[in-house]
């Protein structure tokens, strides 16, 4: 390039001079060596007119079939390279070449022509141009091309706020939906990566070489692995040789230093690497964003490890990546159980889950646990012991549900039924064994041994336990007495502190996940916590202080622990109360019915439990029909429903296509409940996201809709949760209307 030649082309440019001498003097020599005259000058112009409304620039043109060269110049932003790469790769076009460039935030001295000393710094600026082809099957179109001009101004924007997230997660979200609708293999970037650090070559900054094979998204995939890591890019020279890459960057950390620590490029060189590859199986994840946040943060742990290699040579498997993805973008609550887990444990858990069953039966779980409680010597260590248990085959059945689609929900939710159930036995037992050490056994007033029992209720009563439920229990001992010790105390003193004892003994990671809940005891929460089975006989019957509804809430109660003699005492007590004949006030069910859907549904909301066609509409109406007919029809008396929905099928009371109906919307809308949930672990997330939301559409992700088609999935999920809700609103009005 001759100065002369371009003192004039710059002489035909409207910039004002000081733009034109800041621009300048802060590009390194190698830009000027790169680019003619003409190229600069357009740089320069491009350059004059941004501002913070329009903080970039974007010059396209068509180099030959297919080939494109690609001119984006804007102000600097840490990430914006990485961020402009991943816009790119999602508009279809591969990077061949090219180089990028940012200016000084010291003026250069110049050596010759017309550099000179500008009055004031301007913002730093960057000037990437690309040689890029695009991929085949894509077209770029004036349409396309509006939209990619309009996406870069965007994103730009949302850099200049401080929004490096922000934008990162947009960039993310079209990749990957670009990625899953042009069905690029999943991951394709399992080949090694080579990286060579250099900080003799360069005085202000590291040079980092890499050489691996191409793959669509390879450069935002490694320049968004350098961002999550805190680097600063400041030049890349991209370069490839058929398929394989050879890009050098030259980078700092965030305060403009060399990566010098040996430490530090270990970490970096792991994390790069790992990051560049799991990228590439984000296609499968349900919301990509969230998998690539909580898979750098995973990094960062094993990092502070000193021995982590085994979990590093884990991490490189394509399983691996393709479980994690999986995992990672679905759920909060996972991620967090995942963080809990000790990597001693981590690794086999997540090598091994795929050997275990879905359910491994509630004596393979007894045996496990016990196993456990052996190695504590005294009440709190084995409280410990027995929740680090409870959590770790928690997070072993969540994620073998989640990863493996074809088990069912029943099996899911008897998984969780069984290892609830044991959690409880084995905790009555010991809080039993601390309270009979302290006071001495319970006995009856004719001083026989008193028994206890332990009765679940709702979701556990019912074995339908899902992602976030509580554990329902009813608590019941056999009658009065004193315990045998040398300070005895009454039956009832020794039972309240045995079912504080167990309420407290097992801990709920948050609120939802496996918390106690023992509000249907009789008088609610007003009442004491264990209760005789006189009284309790004597509350629940037709002259007894119940209500309608806790009639039918003890539909699906249980016997799950303790003395099993006395459980089945109180299950006939339920039968004889629920299905003795007496009258149902079904105006006055329906009237409760009402006022739910009226009261806990915002307006405007669908809620899909409680709103009209949701889960309860189904759950109440078998409920109902229970009442009214199990007098009669003894095979009636079950808590399971789909249980009860097939005896009210097989006696005709309940019509077949109803029946039909029922049983889709009951499996629907539960597993829909679950993938709602999933991510936070709370048992409130009922509220359907509004289905013209990223939100909806990851949900559709998470059910399985829409995997190579985001768009189509989140249409399809919206039509099924239509179609099920107006069914059996249809069905339970139907059945009920005028009665």
């Amino acid at each position: 390039m001759g100065f002369k030649e371009l003192e004039k082309k710059l002489q035909a440019l409207s910039a004002p001079r000081e733009t034109v001498q800041d621009f300048l003097s802060r590009m390194d020599r190698d830009y000027f060596s790169l680019y003619s005259a003409a190229e600069i000058a357009d740089h320069i112009g491009m350059a004059s007119r941004l501002d913070r409304d329009r903080p970039a620039a974007l010059k396209i043109v068509s180099k030959g079939e297919r080939a494109f060269e690609i001119t984006v110049v804007a102000f600097d932003y840490f990430s914006e390279f990485s961020i402009l790469c991943g816009l790119l790769a999602s508009f279809g076009f591969d990077i061949q070449a090219g180089n990028v460039h940012t200016s000084s935030d010291e003026e250069a001295a110049p050596a010759r022509g017309p550099l000179a000393r500008p009055k004031r710094p301007a913002p730093r600026t960057i000037v990437d141009v690309f040689q890029a082809s695009l991929i085949p099957g894509e077209e770029f179109d004036a349409g396309r091309r509006q939209r990619l001009e309009e996406a870069l101004l965007l994103l730009v924007r949302l850099l200049d706020q401080d929004k490096f997230n922000e934008a990162r997660d947009q960039v993310n979200r079209h990749l990957i939906a670009y990625l899953s609708k042009a069905k690029v293999p999943e991951g394709g970037l399992l080949s090694p990566l080579k990286v060579r650090f250099d900080n003799r070559s360069s005085a202000r900054w590291t040079i980092l070489d890499i050489h691996g094979k191409d793959t669509p998204g390879f450069l935002y995939a490694f320049s968004n692995a350098l961002s999550l890591r805190g680097i600063y890019i400041h030049k890349v020279q991209i370069k490839n040789a058929g398929a394989e890459i050879q890009d050098r960057f030259y980078i700092s950390d965030r305060r403009g230093r060399k990566i010098a620590g040996e430490r530090e490029k270990k970490a970096l060189r792991i994390s790069a690497a790992l990051i560049k590859q799991f990228t590439h199986f984000l296609v499968r994840s349900p919301d990509p964003t969230k998998a690539i946040a909580h898979f750098d943060q995973l990094l960062d742990k094993i990092i502070e490890e000193e021995k982590s290699s085994s979990l590093i040579s884990f991490l490189k498997k394509r399983e691996t990546l393709h479980l994690l993805a999986r995992l990672f973008g679905t759920s909060d609550y996972l991620w967090e159980d995942f963080l809990r887990i000790q990597f001693e444990n981590l690794l086999p858990l997540l090598d091994q889950y795929k050997g275990k069953k879905l359910r491994i039966g509630k004596e393979a779980l007894r045996r496990g646990l016990r196993r456990e409680l052996r190695k504590g010597t005294g009440l709190e260590e084995q409280k410990r012991i027995l929740n680090e248990y409870k959590d770790r085959e928690l997070f072993r059945i969540d994620i073998k549900h989640l990863l493996e689609p074809s088990l069912t929900l029943t099996d899911f939710s008897q998984a969780l039924t069984d290892l609830a159930e044991v959690v409880i036995e084995e905790t009555d037992l010991l809080c039993r064994a601390d309270l009979v050490k302290r006071y001495g056994a319970p006995r009856l007033e004719n001083r026989r041994p008193s028994s206890f029992a332990i009765c679940g209720l709702g979701k556990l009563g019912g074995a339908e336990l899902g992602y976030a439920s509580d554990i329902e229990l009813l608590f019941v001992y056999e009658g009065p007495g004193q315990t045998d010790g040398r300070e005895p105390i009454d039956n009832r003193f020794f039972f309240e502190k045995l079912a504080q004892q167990i309420t407290h003994f097992i801990t709920a990671k948050q609120e939802g996940i496996f918390h106690i809940d023992t509000r249907l005891r009789p008088h609610g929460n007003a009442g004491v916590l264990a209760n005789p089975l006189s009284q309790l006989a004597a509350y629940y019957a037709p002259a007894g202080e119940a209500a309608p509804f806790e009639r039918q809430a003890l539909i699906k109660l249980r016997w799950i622990a303790g003395d099993e003699t006395l459980g089945r005492k109180v299950e006939a007590h339920r039968d004889r109360f629920v299905y003795g004949g007496a009258p149902w006030d079904l105006k006055t069910a329906l009237a409760l019915r009402e006022r739910q859907r009226n009261e806990l549904v915002p307006k405007g909301k669908v809620n899909v439990k409680y709103s009209a066609g949701g889960l309860l509409d189904i759950e109440y109406a078998v409920q109902y029909l229970q009442i009214m007919h199990g007098a009669r029809h003894p095979a009636l008396r079950t808590p399971h429903t789909l249980a009860a929905l097939e005896q009210l099928r097989r006696l005709k009371i309940l019509p077949k296509e109803i029946w039909i109906d029922f049983q889709a919307g009951y499996l629907f809308l539960r597993s829909l409940i679950d993938a709602l949930r999933i991510v936070r672990g709370h048992a409130k997330d009922l509220i359907l996201p509004d289905v013209r939301t990223e939100e909806f559409t990851f949900l559709a992700r998470r059910m399985g809709y829409g995997q190579r088609d985001w768009e189509r999935g989140r249409k399809e999920l919206e039509e099924e949760i239509q179609h099920h809700m107006r069914r059996v609103r249809d069905d339970f009005i139907r059945l009920f209307e005028g009665k």
